[in-house]
């Protein structure tokens, strides 16, 4: 039982942290943003899918949590995957609060005209394109770095 709670108690204190991370960006938010201009932020996210990245960050957090729990406790391996997996499910639908969060650094830093624009680039066959391209161009970005480095 004590083992339980000790588990029940770390991933109690990971969501509240993350929690409060997503409550401190919302505190951030500073400006008044109309919502003319939140919404064609909200468009150029999602045309941008600039956000997919993001995607990962729960369940990584719910990976790494158990790896560091197992290690420490090897004996409740069983119940700590259950638990971790549970907070992570639960903190699932707060995915949307970092959405709106990155619509809202959008919004302070393009004019919804600007917004607009991107959104219809990013609607194109060239857009469309250089989202899934990118990580290709990253790596060959990387590589050629690495060759000018050592060529120094």
């Amino acid at each position: 039982m004590y083992r339980a709670n000790r588990v029940t108690n770390a991933m109690t204190g990971l969501a509240m942290t993350l929690m409060l991370v997503l409550a401190m960006a919302g505190i951030a938010r500073g400006q008044d943003i109309s919502e003319e201009h939140l919404k064609a932020a909200r468009e150029a996210v999602a045309a941008s899918k600039s956000t997919r990245t993001l995607d990962a960050i729960l369940p990584q957090l719910a990976e790494r949590s158990k790896t560091q729990l197992i290690d420490t406790r090897p004996d409740a391996a069983e119940q700590i995957s259950t638990i971790v997996d549970d907070v992570a499910i639960s903190l699932a639908p707060r995915r949307g609060d970092l959405e709106e969060e990155v619509a809202r650094a959008y919004a302070r830093i393009f004019t919804a005209d600007e917004l607009k624009e991107i959104s219809t680039f990013y609607n194109t066959e060239a857009g469309k394109k250089l989202i899934e391209q990118t990580p290709v161009v990253a790596r060959a970005i990387d590589q050629a770095a690495r060759v000018w480095t050592n060529g120094i």
